[in-house]
């Protein structure tokens, strides 16, 4: 990336408003927005506090996931029950995480944002102020496919008090950052803020940049204290390429008679291996408050998204035990990938909340919304076939197709979608100690591929839940919730999928002896049918035949347990603490799910010292485990086995006056390990040691 254009946002960052960004709030503040008095999030899209939730819900504050040392929306994760973040390594490509063993949908501002893979770019953590977590299904509240449940990112927005940071990074793989987040008044109805990030930055992976643009400004208008109109804009722009090389087994994991491959290895072509993306963003929100009883919220967001993802990696799934061509296990086929993606999305979400009272100790929160989106996917692919020996490439011989796709590339994918969405919930309180939350949901779902009828469900969700305090500091609570998820294409006997359907029970308690303590257990059970799996069945064209293809007879489920802690002891001594069990199988297989490990746990703690009335020091560090996972496939029918792991991560920071100098260390001590390898035939690193310090001013 230019140096003149690096100067350039950094200059507009800086002189687009003349105030400042919010002052970081203290480790302190972070902990305590996780515990008993902390708003719940977009969990019931209502202000309610946590121990009147009956579901669990993590909201991970800005500070608190900077000190942890997250450099991406998955990191932020590293510390939650129930959630693997980064299950298939530091992916520069996409942000990944599973929630109790599923996939998770990605929200940003309650509107979902990612709605295909390798047709974005990913979302930058230091424009948001909080991510939550909400774990289970979701669809009541906000529609298809939120099965183990959705992530959501909280912009930033436009405060009326002048503050601001300003900030220097450099780190390992020659990171090297300039960031700004200013906010404040223009007038006395009026505020501002921009949040800006330059990035020139290598990844552990070799020749693999991870260069970025962003800047993103915003406009609160505030007229009076009942009407609040947000604007905010979005340019991001990213210069990279894939960490994820997709290495083979036999030579990673599996012993080769050359050696284990480097964990760094890039087996692409320089140059032309690229995954590069512009990301430009408009969202408007609007809420009004007609009394102390009635309220309303519009929300809308376009986005529109252009990404070139050319790539290079091994053909290991023809023969995953052996993928080489030769007998000294040296020569392997390149399969050379390239596609330019175009996504435009149009979402909105809106509701009115009317307060009211059915006697002198029952209280009711009525919700009444639509949601509506319409998004649109077009790709372009081609594919090429080289050969390399994997131990010394010579990527001068690698073809770079004149700088675009490769030959035969053809449109491989045009997709509209249209999901329209009717829900009512209302969360009834009795005596200020019994919370009921009831919800129903009404979605229709249309969807075409190249003009063609695709999809055209219709689908009712449920939810119902109850919690209430036993006795004070003791909130056992119980709930039902439900997802669906459309599926687009036919069957084995040419039928149309109906759509994806899960279930899910759970029952806990939350233990919230003092404000800034809570401490959830909890224990649910997912399922989730009508899920196509392959078989061989009759050809009713041919008697006597058979023919395979997919036919919707799965059934999968997920359970487990989760634990989840955070406390402030004497001395402001804070500690987050989680453990979870998951045991997520396909109905009657008795195998785990590929790359859902059944144990994690993490503890991670602070400690503020004040060393002079100026001056102050923050320590902090944590540890997490991974346990092991195992991966089915014809090659391997007893499994492949990817070993657990176990990382420390660490903090230091010492603040003098407006100014502060950060440490941070993830994977402190240099573990190498593998995220994990499936038994289709390929590997994924696990993230290497990182270090980089952080200089700044606030005011």
């Amino acid at each position: 990336m230019k140096t003149i254009r690096i100067m350039a946002v950094c200059c507009t960052a800086l002189v687009s408003l003349p105030a400042m960004a919010e002052e970081a709030a203290d480790v302190r503040d972070a902990i305590v927005v996780t515990g008993a008095r902390a708003d719940s999030g977009l969990a019931l899209k209502t202000d309610t506090p946590a121990i009147e939730t009956p579901q669990p819900v993590t909201v991970i504050p800005e500070d608190l996931y900077t000190a942890q040392g997250a450099i991406s929306v998955s990191d932020t994760l590293r510390y939650v029950a129930g959630v693997q973040s980064n299950p298939y390594g530091p992916d520069s490509r996409v942000d990944g995480g599973f929630v109790r063993g599923i996939d998770a949908l990605q929200f940003r501002d309650g509107m979902r944002d990612v709605y295909s893979y390798y047709a974005s770019i990913r979302a930058d953590p230091y424009n948001f102020s909080s991510v939550q977590v909400i774990r289970g299904p979701a669809s009541v509240l906000f529609g298809q496919g939120s099965l183990g449940g959705i992530i959501n990112l909280t912009s930033k927005k436009p405060q009326f008090e002048s503050a601001g940071e300003v900030s220097l990074l450099y780190g390992s793989h020659d990171r090297k950052e300039m960031l700004a987040d200013l906010t404040g008044p223009l007038s006395s109805t009026l505020a501002g803020r921009v949040v800006a990030r330059v990035r020139d930055s290598g990844t552990q992976t070799d020749h693999v940049p991870d260069d970025r643009v962003m800047i993103s400004p915003s406009l609160t208008w505030s007229p009076d204290a009942r009407t609040d109109l947000t604007l905010i804009g979005l340019y991001q722009e990213d210069d990279g390429g894939s960490t994820s090389q997709f290495l083979p087994l036999v030579g990673t994991i599996l012993p080769n008679p050359n050696g284990q491959l480097k964990n760094s290895l890039f087996v692409g072509k320089p140059g032309w291996d690229r995954y590069d993306g512009r990301l430009l963003q408009g969202t408007a929100m609007l809420g009004h408050r007609f009394s102390d009883n009635a309220k309303i919220n519009l929300k809308a967001r376009y986005i529109d998204s252009d990404l070139t993802y050319f790539s290079h990696y091994p053909n290991s799934y023809s023969n995953p035990a052996n993928p080489y061509l030769d007998e000294e296990q040296r020569l392997i086929t390149l399969i050379a990938a390239g596609s330019k993606a175009r996504m435009e999305i149009f979402s909105s979400d809106n509701n009115v909340q009317f307060d009211f009272t059915t006697g002198s100790a029952v209280e009711h929160k009525l919700l009444a919304g639509v949601d509506y989106s319409w998004n649109r996917v077009r790709k372009t692919d081609g594919y090429a076939y080289e050969t390399i020996d994997i131990y010394d490439i010579d990527r001068d011989t690698l073809s770079d197709f004149g700088g675009g796709l490769p030959p035969g590339a053809a449109q491989s994918d045009d997709t509209r979608q249209e999901q329209l969405g009717l829900y009512l919930q209302d969360q009834v309180r009795f005596a200020d100690r019994i919370s009921v939350v009831l919800g129903v949901r009404r979605d229709k779902v249309t969807s075409r591929s190249f003009g063609m009828k695709a999809i055209d469900e219709s689908a009712t969700s449920f939810r119902a839940g109850a919690i209430g305090e036993v006795v004070p500091g003791v909130s056992p609570f119980f709930s039902f919730t439900e997802s669906f998820e459309p599926i687009a294409g036919t069957d084995v006997y040419g039928d149309a999928y109906a759509p994806k359907r899960g279930r899910q029970f759970e029952a806990g308690v939350k233990f919230h002896p003092g404000e800034a303590t809570l401490v959830t257990v909890t224990a649910y059970h997912i399922k989730e049918r009508n899920r196509p799996v392959s078989v061989a069945v009759e050809d009713p064209d041919n008697p006597g035949n058979q023919i395979t293809g997919m036919l919707q007879i799965g059934e999968s489920f997920s359970k487990g347990i989760e634990v989840e802690g955070s406390t402030v002891l004497p001395g402001d001594f804070q500690i987050l603490a989680n453990f979870s069990y998951n045991k997520a199988e396909e109905a009657g297989s008795g195998q785990q799910l590929d790359n859902v490990p059944k144990y994690n746990a993490s503890l991670w703690a602070t400690r503020p010292f004040q060393l002079s009335p100026d001056v102050a020091l923050l320590l902090g560090g944590g540890v997490r485990h991974t346990g092991g996972q195992r991966s089915y496939g014809p090659a391997f029918p007893d499994g492949l086995r990817t070993p657990g792991y176990t990382l420390v991560d660490a903090l230091a920071e010492v603040s003098w006056q407006n100014w502060s100098f950060r440490v941070n260390a993830t994977n402190l001590l240099g573990k190498s390990f593998y995220s994990s390898c499936l038994a289709r035939g390929d590997c994924f690193m696990g993230e290497e040691r990182n270090v980089f310090g952080t200089v700044s001013y606030r005011f």
